[in-house]
């Protein structure tokens, strides 16, 4: 028994060790990509969105907004004050609709994570995030033309945590509180890739999730609901998944519920929707993911 679990020890070991070192670098750039945008850059980004505003471009100015929030490098816990205040000053809700959306999807150090998926997956992510903001964006526009869609009553101010007078140790210490809020998620993502590279075969897999049709979409888009939990926690298993033969697909389904469902964004979320807009959005993002990956999968037979 105990050369069974020493064996199965040194498997699991072997194939944790390997994705580490096909993954660490990616989350390690990742991590200092973001914390430089959150420290330096951040001001400047939000400061962008208020000069959109004044520029009364009206439709034109959901991409630029959808952008910006890709862009941004805050939560959705420090989107929401954010976006409350670009209301306050005006600012469309078809705007915050795709800055939102956008920001839920994909921020500057989940694009560095990304990276490790491979160009094509790479891509998708990108113009799926992107894609699924200026949808946001329109769906607002032209069927809540006549009344508001957000409710930012009860948003409170967001306090920055980047206040040291000196800017090395201002972002050293964001760069340390990346690192522990990510490090336990994606040590657990790549235990978990080690699992199902140890005990999940891979034609089994290929059946769920392989090919272009429908059903491995939908999996995909299923299993996103309750697996992702942070973004830097799921590339180890995504990048594992693409090569164990998912088809991109389902990798753009899961890439989408996965962040937009997530438990803290929806209850960020919730907040400022109310009960019926949070049903629209649960709603939207179910059938876009589904569409979006149908459509990959199109593109890429």
């Amino acid at each position: 028994m105990i050369d069974i679990l020493h064996r199965e020890f040194v498997y699991l070991w072997y194939y944790f060790s390997v994705q580490f070192q096909l993954i660490a670098r990616y989350w390690i750039l990742g991590i200092f990509i973001g914390s430089f945008i959150s420290v330096f850059a951040k001001g400047h980004i939000l400061k962008s969105f208020l000069i959109l505003k004044d520029k009364k471009i009206g439709v034109l100015g959901i991409l630029p907004a959808a952008l910006l929030g890709i862009a941004s490098p805050l939560c959705m816990y420090g989107t929401i004050p954010i976006a409350a205040s670009f209301s306050e000053k005006g600012a469309p809700d078809d705007w915050l609709a795709a800055f939102m959306m956008s920001s839920v999807l994909l921020n500057p150090q989940l694009i560095a994570y990304s990276a490790a998926l491979g160009k094509q997956a790479f891509t998708v992510r990108l113009i799926i995030s992107l894609t699924c903001g200026l949808i946001a964006g329109l769906l607002v526009r032209y069927f809540f033309k006549d009344t508001r869609f957000f409710s930012f009553s009860s948003s409170v101010q967001a306090s920055s945590r980047d206040t040291d007078p000196n800017w090395v140790l201002r972002f050293l210490k964001n760069v340390v509180r990346n690192f522990k809020r990510t490090g336990p998620y994606f040590l657990v993502g790549i235990f978990l890739t080690a699992l199902f590279q140890r005990y999940v075969p891979e034609q089994a897999f290929i059946g769920l999730f392989g090919g272009h049709e429908g059903f491995g979409v939908l999996m995909a888009a299923t299993i996103g609901i309750p697996l992702y939990v942070c973004g830097g926690g799921t590339i180890p298993l995504l990048q594992h998944w693409l090569v164990s033969g998912m088809s991109l697909g389902s990798a753009a389904a899961f890439m989408t519920t996965g962040p937009a469902t997530k438990i803290t964004n929806l209850g960020a979320l919730k907040i400022v929707l109310g009960s019926k807009h949070f049903f629209y959005y649960i709603a939207y993002v179910v059938v876009f993911s589904l569409i979006s990956g149908l459509i990959v999968n199109g593109i890429m037979a």
